[in-house]
């Protein structure tokens, strides 16, 4: 059974790392992070909710190429296989992360904050 396609957008939490396979392929690893957002009905402005973090692992030239341009706070939309993987902590004990695999990765505009999205008034 093939793993879930998703696409997810949210901000880079830091800078891309690129490594070389011992095979010499290129694979580069980041981490979004993407929140839900809601108006709250007192303020009538957006905030957001609860967080979520994955980790996106890109192959090759695409791997490459996102090395070049992308940055810790860029607002991004990735598509790819979602994975859950096991790990060992460094004390011993058992983790679990989730990681999108095999990732497409788009820059995407920067949010106008609403000072800058309210109309001028003259």
């Amino acid at each position: 059974m093939p793993l879930p396609t998703i696409t997810v957008t949210g901000g880079l939490t830091a800078d891309p790392e690129l490594r070389f396979t011992n095979a010499g392929k290129a694979v580069l690893g980041m981490r979004v992070g993407a929140s839900e957002r809601k108006k709250n009905p007192q303020t009538q402005e957006w905030e957001d909710g609860d967080r979520v973090y994955l980790n996106v692992s890109l192959w090759e030239h695409e791997a490459e190429a996102a090395a070049e341009h992308f940055r810790k706070g860029d607002q991004v939309i990735v598509t790819g296989q979602l994975f859950q993987r096991d790990y060992e902590t460094r004390d011993g004990g058992k983790g679990q992360s989730m990681e999108i695999k095999f990732a497409k990765v788009a820059k995407l505009p920067p949010r106008q904050s609403q000072q800058q999205a309210a109309p001028q008034q003259s």
